[in-house]
């Protein structure tokens, strides 16, 4: 149900976005058939999917988008079903966490992006908010030409599930844009935000009065850039990711060569002067990006089937490949992991984020298919806090 209330925005109400590395009720995933970014042969992209699935429902419920389409659902099904036994069979005969399978018609299957930004209040209750979606930048720069579909991911899931929501539209954001503490602190990059082709007519002021507003934040932390040629116009959760309250993970690579190395060194260069919502200091963990620059191949590009109007990737194309793309589940992180010339890298990844979570298990996740896709684990994501 909507919430309709006098004035603009919800102001002082109490509800307040959480860290992503607090308990979760579940999560929201939508099932992968868009030909332009998971190809005419999807295998690769549901193998990674299934995997992230697996992982999930171990743990918490899952909540999987699935088109009103006959065969997408059918295939859905019959790969959860199949999942959803093994977990059976290793959790005593029984499923323990939900595994729900909701037919919304979606444009792509980027649930970080789309699906509603849950708040939650003082006494545990949890809202949706209801942000505007025009695929990272609408007529200006946006990577598809219709989206109206994903646009409408808040309202039908939490009408569809019994949540309140607030409709924070037209106002264009997306869920990888933002990141916080839970603690009062959210963290942006000025390249997305301040892009041309979200909210052009908002000075600086009114986009960071309205992150507060809606998302109940204390101080908006605005790091100037995100990874090298990412198509989201630098997305924060791309480059730089809270572990706990006055500590995050940023990407980073000590070759100046890289373009990444400027991009980096701006941000690392603004942590370390800023302050988080309770006047803490930051303590910087640097999460080196993959050795070996990922890149487009012709068998990758000939896989792909681009609609009119959809934004189109060429053999040689530098990939926005992150580790910070990870995805906090209960108890666990599931991380990106890239292989081929990268197998080192992606040990040293996995090393040092267990290293920084010594309670938590630490799972690599093939993923190479998901970031052909355009993004990785954390975008194809959405937690509902518990």
């Amino acid at each position: 149900m909507k919430i309709t209330r006098e004035g603009a925005l919800p102001i002082n109400d109490g509800f307040r976005m959480p860290a992503e590395f607090g308990r979760h009720e579940g999560t929201i995933m939508i099932y992968p058939t868009r030909p332009g970014s998971w190809g005419k042969n999807r295998s690769g992209a549901l193998a990674s999917f299934a995997l992230i699935f697996y992982e999930i429902i171990k743990r918490e419920d899952l909540y999987l988008l699935v088109p009103d389409n006959p065969e997408y659902y059918a295939e859905a099904k019959e790969l959860t079903d199949l999942i959803a036994n093994k977990v059976c069979s290793e959790c005593g005969g029984r499923l323990v966490h939900a595994l729900n399978l909701i037919k919304i018609d979606t444009d792509d299957s980027w649930a970080r992006d789309v699906a509603p930004i849950f708040v939650s209040g003082r006494d545990g209750s949890k809202r949706g908010v209801n942000f505007g979606f025009n695929a990272w930048g609408g007529e200006v720069d946006g990577l598809y030409a219709s989206w109206d579909k994903d646009n409408a991911v808040p309202s039908k899931f939490c009408d569809f599930c019994g949540y309140e929501y607030y409709d924070a539209e037209p106002f264009i954001l997306e869920g990888g844009s933002v990141h916080t503490d839970g603690d009062g602190t959210l963290m942006v990059t000025e390249s997305c935000l301040l892009s041309k082709g979200r909210n052009p007519s908002l000075s600086r002021q009114q986009i960071e009065d309205r992150l507060k507003a809606y998302l109940g934040a204390e101080k908006v932390l605005w790091l100037p850039r995100g990874i090298y040629n990412d198509e989201t116009n630098e997305h924060v959760d791309n480059v730089c990711a809270f572990v706990r309250p006055g500590e995050v993970v940023l990407a980073w690579t000590d070759n100046v060569n890289d373009p990444q190395y400027e991009l980096s060194n701006a941000s690392y260069e603004y942590l370390l002067s800023a302050t988080d919502a309770k006047g803490r200091r930051l303590k910087i963990h640097k999460l080196p990006i993959p050795d070996v620059p990922v890149l487009i191949g012709e068998e990758d590009l000939a896989n792909y089937v681009f609609e009119e109007g959809e934004d189109e990737r060429s053999v040689g194309e530098r990939l926005a490949a992150s580790y910070v793309n990870y995805y906090y589940i209960n108890g666990a992180i599931l991380v990106p992991q890239f292989g081929g010339a990268n197998e080192e890298s992606d040990k040293r990844a996995l090393d040092i984020l267990r290293g920084i979570h010594p309670d938590r298990t630490v799972i690599g996740i093939a993923a190479k298919d998901i970031l052909l896709g355009g993004g990785n684990i954390h975008c194809i994501t959405q937690q509902i806090p518990g």
